[in-house]
């Protein structure tokens, strides 16, 4: 009798694990996604339904206005593989001291209608490669 019981408690408790490691999967997927897209398949898609997303691309030099005290900018972002496709991209928020033209950048936002620019609510710049360089000097110093 007592083999009978532990096996219904393993089989309840198994049966509450998937439960809930289903439902963690389910709404992790479904809530809060973030498309991770380069400028061209951002342009591609529908922005009324692309939702929150987070775009790759490099800041261009043309149209780069920096707010005042670094605490904004609107840029044009330009496609890493396709250079002549870009979109306007408008952050407020400071400014990495990285950030300038050229360099590339990470945002995360979201298109607030189908014709506006994308509304940026954070950004990341890529550690330019002159930091790359640096050390693959000292790595062939040390060889």
């Amino acid at each position: 009798m007592a083999k009978n019981s532990n096996k219904i408690v393993y089989a309840v408790a198994l049966v509450l694990f998937l439960g809930g490691l289903g439902y963690l999967i389910f709404s992790g997927l479904t809530q809060d996604s973030v498309y991770f897209l380069n400028v061209s398949e951002a342009l591609a898609g529908d922005r009324a339904e692309l939702g929150n997303a987070r775009l790759f691309g490099k800041v261009s030099a043309e149209n780069l206005e920096i707010v005042d005290g670094k605490l904004g900018a609107d840029f044009d972002l330009v496609d890493k593989i396709e250079a002549g496709k870009s979109l306007r991209v408008n952050y407020r928020g400071a400014l990495p001291d990285t950030f300038k033209a050229g360099v590339e950048v990470i945002v995360e936002g979201r298109f607030p209608s189908s014709d506006a620019a994308f509304a940026a609510r954070t950004l990341v710049t890529k550690c330019p490669s002159k930091y790359e360089e640096q050390s693959k000097r000292m790595e062939q110093d040390k060889g």
